[in-house]
C-alpha cells in the first residue's frame, strides 16, 4: 500500500519543537564513538531488570562498546521521540509499540535495516510492522497476541462445547449470562486498546483494518451488536482495559473473554476460577491481533555498534531470558516454537502467532484507529447502527489514506 502523508499529529508535535526533521541532520545522543542508548517504557521492576541484566552482560563480553538505557514514561514516549527528531538529539536505539513504528520509519527517523539484519526466521507479522514501503526499518523485539479465556466450570454447567465459530460464541455466551454473570466481554475502550481487541472480528471475516464499510467490516460490527442485544455483552466494556476484562473473569462476573499473554502470570496467581485458552471463534478464517515492541535504529546514530548489540540481544539464549522475564513469545519462530514446551496454554498463544495480524503498518495508524474505535463504540452503545458506523468511519479512513 502506497503510503500517503504523515500522521497530522505526529507532525504537529514535530513543528511545535520547531524544526522539521531530516535524516542527513540526526545525531546520536551518545557521543562517543562506542556508546550505544537504548530509550524504553517499560514501568514494571522486573523488565527495566531484565533489560540492565543484559545490557551488563554484552558489555562484559567486550570492550568496543558501552550500551545504556534510559527509561522514558510511556505517556511522554512519543513526544520525546518526536522533540528529539526535531532537535536532532536522539538516542542509538529505542524500544517501541508496534504500531506507532511506521509513522517514525515514514519521518526518516529509523534506519534502514535492509539486508543489514536477518530476519528470515521471524513470523510475518511481527516483520510487517517494522516494514514501510518494503524496506526493513527495525527488528521484533518480542510479540504477544489474543485468545479467547473461558470458565470451564460455567461452560460445563451451561451445557456447552468450546466455542469455535460465532455462532456458536453468541449461543454459548446467552447460555452463561445471568443476573451476575456477563456470558462474554473483552476490552471495547474507545481508542488503541479497544481497537485492538476489536480488529480479530473484522479479519476473520477477509475483510482488512482498512475496509470497514464492506460486506465483512459490517458484519463484524453487526455481530458485536447482536451480542449486545442479547445480554451476552456487557456495555461496562466500554469502559475496561484489558486488565480491568481479566480482572472481572477472575472473579468470575465474566464467563468467557478475549485476553492476552501478558496475562497469565497474574491469571495462574490471582485467579478465583478455572480456566482454558482457545483460539478466537472464527467467521471465515482464523485470526488474532498482533502486539508487542520493536526495536528500532536511529538513523545517523551509532548505527553499526546498535545492530551489533541487536544481534547479541535477539541470539537465542539472551532472547529467550528476555521473553520468559516479560511472558513475551519470541517473534523468531525457530525460539518460538520451543520456547514454552511442556505448557500448553503458552503454547496455544504460540501456535496463534500465524494467524496474528499487525495494525498497519501505516503513518496514520493512530487515526484510523481512533476511527474505528468510535465506530464500535456507536453500536455497542447504541448510538449508531452498524451500517451507518461503518460508513462513518469509512469515510474517516478514506480522507487519511486520500482516496
Amino acid at each position: 500500500m502506497k503510503m500517503k502523508k504523515l500522521a497530522a499529529a505526529v507532525m504537529g508535535l514535530v513543528l511545535a519543537a520547531g524544526a522539521v526533521m531530516g535524516t542527513a541532520c540526526v545525531t546520536s545522543a551518545a557521543e562517543a564513538a562506542g556508546d550505544v542508548e537504548i530509550w524504553y517504557y517499560w514501568e514494571t521492576e522486573g523488565h527495566q531488570q531484565a533489560l540492565n541484566h543484559i545490557i551488563e552482560e554484552f558489555n562484559s563480553s567486550q570492550e568496543e562498546i558501552k550500551v545504556s538505557a534510559k527509561y522514558v514514561p510511556f505517556a511522554d514516549f512519543k513526544k520525546q521521540l518526536s522533540i528529539g527528531a526535531a532537535a536532532a538529539v536522539l538516542p542509538d536505539l529505542v524500544i517501541l509499540d508496534n504500531p506507532d513504528h511506521a509513522a517514525y520509519a515514514a519521518m526518516g527517523v529509523f534506519a534502514d535495516l535492509t539486508g543489514r539484519f536477518d530476519v528470515s526466521n521471524y513470523y510475518e507479522g511481527p516483520i510487517n510492522s517494522c516494514t514501510l514501503d518494503e524496506k526493513l526499518y527495525g527488528v521484533p523485539f518480542g510479540s504477544n497476541d489474543l485468545l479467547l479465556f473461558y470458565n470451564t466450570d460455567m461452560l460445563e454447567a451451561a451445557g456447552c462445547e468450546v466455542p469455535t465459530t460465532w455462532d456458536e460464541l453468541l449461543a454459548a455466551a446467552k447460555a452463561c449470562t445471568t443476573d451476575t454473570v456477563a456470558g462474554f466481554a473483552h476490552c471495547a475502550l474507545q481508542n488503541e486498546e479497544g481497537t485492538f481487541n476489536f480488529l480479530p472480528w473484522v479479519w476473520s471475516t477477509g475483510a482488512t483494518s482498512y475496509e470497514i464499510n464492506s460486506e465483512g467490516g459490517i458484519k463484524a460490527l453487526t455481530f458485536m451488536k447482536d451480542l449486545v442485544d442479547a445480554g451476552a455483552f456487557t456495555t461496562e466494556a466500554i469502559n475496561w482495559t484489558q486488565g480491568d476484562t481479566m480482572n472481572q473473569f477472575s472473579a468470575g462476573n465474566v464467563a468467557m473473554m478475549i485476553n492476552g499473554t501478558w496475562q497469565i502470570p497474574t491469571m495462574r496467581e490471582n485467579a478465583a476460577v478455572k480456566w482454558a485458552v482457545a483460539p478466537i471463534p472464527q467467521d471465515a478464517e482464523q485470526a488474532t491481533g498482533l502486539g508487542g515492541e520493536n526495536y528500532a535504529v536511529i538513523a545517523g546514530g551509532n548505527e553499526e555498534a546498535t545492530i551489533k548489540f541487536l544481534e547479541y540481544a535477539t541470539s537465542k539464549d539472551t532472547c529467550l531470558y528476555m521473553m520468559n522475564a516479560m511472558g513475551y513469545i519470541s517473534a523468531d519462530s525457530t525460539i518460538a516454537e520451543t520456547q514454552f514446551k511442556g505448557d500448553d496454554v503458552y503454547e496455544a498463544f504460540v501456535e496463534e502467532m500465524q494467524y496474528a495480524h499487525a495494525r498497519g503498518p501505516l503513518p496514520e495508524w493512530p487515526e484510523i484507529s481512533d476511527a474505528i474505535s468510535l465506530a464500535f463504540n456507536k453500536v455497542i452503545t447504541g448510538e449508531s447502527s452498524p451500517e451507518a458506523a461503518a460508513e462513518e468511519a469509512q469515510g474517516t479512513i478514506d480522507s487519511i489514506m486520500g482516496q
